[in-house]
């Protein structure tokens, strides 16, 4: 029998994360008919916590955070440190206080689907993790999901965005733009 130190770390972490990647959804088949209507709340509830451990990855490997450039590179690596090489993306840079991530292959979408067949219960794990993770990185950052493959969409994209407050969409300044428009 092969000892474990044989086998090489990149293997480890492939077998790691696709089997990391299957949970969500034999966790949604085993309890959904269990615990009923409450299960997509208890599981949001999950998802949003495991973005205190995407928070912890980027402090601990010092991934880059204060921009919204860096902030898109390093969530692109934290997904694919969490769930695996499968997960293709790229980060698009748009303005300077926004980025978008495209997700072309998604380890999560591709083991749900088999089991439940149903792409919005992918999404909502997502959702969560993805709009919690944002801002516990960077607080003066949010994250929204323009398109999702999760309903039928080619490709998800998530756009990071800076939070700005109501004061300043109502700044002199902004009125300017907006009335150059």
């Amino acid at each position: 029998m092969e000892d474990h130190r044989n086998i090489s770390d990149t293997t480890k972490w492939h077998l790691a994360a696709e089997c990391a990647a299957h949970l969500p959804a034999l966790y949604d088949a085993a309890f959904r008919p269990v615990v009923g209507a409450g299960y997509d709340e208890i599981e949001q509830e999950i998802w949003m916590e495991l973005s205190v451990m995407a928070s912890d990855i980027a402090h601990n490997l010092k991934l880059p955070t204060g921009t919204v450039n860096d902030l898109a590179r390093t969530l692109r690596t934290i997904m694919i440190v969490l769930f695996g090489p499968g997960f293709r993306n790229e980060s698009l840079d748009v303005a300077d206080d926004a980025a978008v991530i495209v997700v072309k292959r998604c380890p999560l979408l591709d083991h749900g689907y088999p089991l439940n067949g149903e792409g919005s219960k992918t999404f909502h794990k997502c959702m969560a993790f993805t709009l919690t993770a944002v801002p516990r990185l960077n607080k003066d950052y949010s994250a929204r999901f323009v398109r999702t493959m999760c309903t039928g969409d080619r490709q998800c994209e998530v756009k990071i965005s800076r939070i700005t407050s109501l004061s300043e969409e109502n700044s002199p300044e902004k009125n300017q733009d907006k009335n150059k428009s």
